[in-house]
């Protein structure tokens, strides 16, 4: 008999084969003590599982094909730069010799104290590389402990067409799933926005999750069926049911197939509503993805990657040679540059200051609150892009923006900039404009002010519903009211367009809720006319719209701004479908 188990699904498609169920055995991490004539063997046990598994990875790497998305080559490097940080590294060995304890104990330390800080952040993405250092301390300790990597861990083809359950996974297991053939994962835990969520998505595998004790009732080599679109697994698939999903199957790829026809076709609506879609990008080498989809320029640029596994933060030059390739890259397209956006306690690499940590970091000090507190740390980036912007079209973006008197301070800096720069004889875009993201709830209720003196806004929908409903969005206890339905949420976000509209300046969306599919009717009935999204959902974007009619669209959107609840807007906006 078929059991169905329900989840969340967080990246769309369908996938039909054997369940492979992963068992992370708990590792047994024990202390004991080391003679001092022994300390220098144990310290070169420790180094040669560093070297073991550096060559791991460096072997995993290998297996990537050249057409891989970047975003696969960037977690294994940041897995391979770790094993180069001191932090993992160099202490782990002072540990050793000061504790005259074994490797293994050691390392167990020093890693209780590198997520103690990473816990204490408010920046989910930052947040959650917390995993990427379990994952490389699990990798060194499997090696210290003579344990050999998972099946699912190893650069090889035995998992092909699997679907992967476990209790939860790694960013980093992500990574090697779409290179071991392996069709689709669930997991018990996690949530919408969770990295590993964020990054099935943009690979493309269809992915599930919260399916709360879903292992209990599958076991290995057992056929089921994973709808990642419905948040649906079904085990043990009756005949009629395996059929109607291999049908879906079919039906899935041809419609993927199509969209990407629409490259080169202009995003308007059935109504000629012409719409922007812009792309959201993290590294300089995913670029290359925004000109492949036919992106109309970069919406959000993240630069949080140039202060990460370093000492001291970047200067200005190097600043400026990194906006400089990138402009170059894009060759005419426009780039939204967002600035510094790290977490509260600053304890991240090359942004890291000193000071307390915070017992609150979500409501601390964090984004454009540190960048005016540290302006050593924020004038050599304003410094270079607004020198970038004589190579090519460049906006500046100003992150998590509250209150007047910040933006103000920005307003002021950027001009003692330009006047520094006009005495020195170095060109810039005198016409560059500034905008400022709409992610904390009181700048959403006052967008209508900073309208006045922005030149664009952008609404950052990950941190305006955590914020708008009170909770922390990776936390699987309250993650359940994480809804972009919320009508607190929407009114938020007509709030903003409407005083954009009203001072004639673009508003986009930049957060994860613009490049989902299920939200792209109300967002265009709300009157969104800009979004920055991630390349990989972003033809999918432009095939609604493409079929859609805004005029139609609005006399939902405007139900679905007096809706009481946001199942009630969910039932309002199936009608577009209807």
């Amino acid at each position: 008999m078929t059991i169905a188990l329900h989840g969340m699904g967080v990246s769309r498609g369908i996938a039909i084969g054997k369940a492979h169920v992963v068992k992370r055995d708990q590792l047994d991490i024990r202390e004991y003590s080391i003679k001092k004539n022994r300390l220098d063997d144990e310290v070169k046990r420790f180094e040669d599982a560093l070297t073991n598994a550096r060559q791991q990875l460096r072997a995993i790497r290998e297996h990537i094909p050249e057409s891989t998305s970047a975003d696969i080559e960037a977690f294994i490097d940041t897995h391979l730069l770790m094993l180069d940080d001191a932090a993992l590294t160099k202490e782990p060995m002072r540990l050793i010799k000061e504790l005259s304890c074994n490797a293994e104990w050691a390392l167990k330390l020093q890693r209780d104290a590198l997520v103690a800080v990473f816990d204490e952040m408010d920046d989910a993405y930052l947040r959650t590389r917390k995993d990427d250092v379990d994952y490389v301390v699990n990798r060194i300790q499997r090696l210290l402990l003579n344990q050999t990597p998972l099946i699912h861990e190893k650069a090889d083809q035995r998992l092909t067409g699997y679907i992967i359950m476990a209790n939860d996974l790694t960013p980093a297991d992500t990574v090697l799933m779409q290179h071991n053939g392996i069709a689709a994962f669930a997991t018990e835990f996690g949530g919408p926005t969770s990295h590993t969520a964020i990054l099935a998505r943009s690979l493309g595998i269809p992915a599930i999750v919260g399916l709360q004790n879903a292992l209990r009732y599958i076991k290995d080599d057992e056929e089921i069926i994973l709808d990642g679109s419905r948040g649906i697994i079904l085990v043990d698939p009756e005949r009629h049911e395996l059929l109607h999903y291999q049908h879906l199957q079919k039906e899935e790829k041809r419609y993927f197939s199509k969209l990407g026809k629409l490259k080169n076709k202009p995003a308007i609506t059935l109504d000629e509503v012409s719409i922007a879609l812009d792309a959201n990008i993290e590294l300089p080498k995913d670029f290359e993805t925004v000109v492949e989809v036919g992106a109309a320029g970069v919406g959000l640029y993240r630069t949080e990657f140039l202060y990460m596994n370093r000492e001291t933060p970047p200067d200005e030059e190097e600043h400026y040679a990194t906006y400089k390739g990138v402009i170059d890259v894009l060759k005419g397209l426009p780039l939204t540059i967002r600035t510094l956006d790290l977490g509260a306690d600053k304890q991240v690499d090359g942004g890291r200051q000193s000071g307390p940590v915070t017992t609150n970091p979500a409501l601390g000090l964090r984004a454009i609150r540190l960048c005016l507190k540290e302006p050593a740390l924020f004038r050599p980036q304003l410094r270079a892009i607004i020198r970038a912007s004589v190579h090519g079209p460049v906006r500046i973006l100003i992150p998590m923006l509250s209150n007047v008197h910040e933006m103000q301070q920005v307003l002021q800096m950027v001009d003692d900039i330009k006047k520094e720069l006009d005495e020195q004889n170095i060109p810039y875009d005198h016409e560059l404009q500034i905008g400022g993201m709409i992610e904390v709830p009181a700048a959403a209720v006052c967008a209508d002010i900073f309208a006045k003196y922005l030149d664009f806004l952008s609404i950052g929908t990950n941190d305006l519903i955590q914020y708008t409903m009170a909770i922390d969005r990776v936390n699987d206890e309250v993650n359940y009211l994480y809804d972009p339905l919320n009508p607190a949420v929407l009114r938020l976000v007509h709030t903003t367009i409407k005083a954009g509209k009203k001072e004639n300046i673009p508003v986009a969306m930049c957060g994860e809720m613009a490049g989902e599919t299920k939200y792209t009717r109300l967002l265009l009935g709300l009157g969104l006319r800009e979004f920055s999204i991630h390349p990989a959902t972003l033809l999918e974007v432009k095939q609604i719209i493409i079929d859609s009619n805004v005029s139609e669209l609005q006399t939902l959107a405007n139900k679905a701004l007096k809706a009481s609840n946001g199942i009630d807007v969910a039932n309002i906006m199936r009608e577009t479908t209807d």
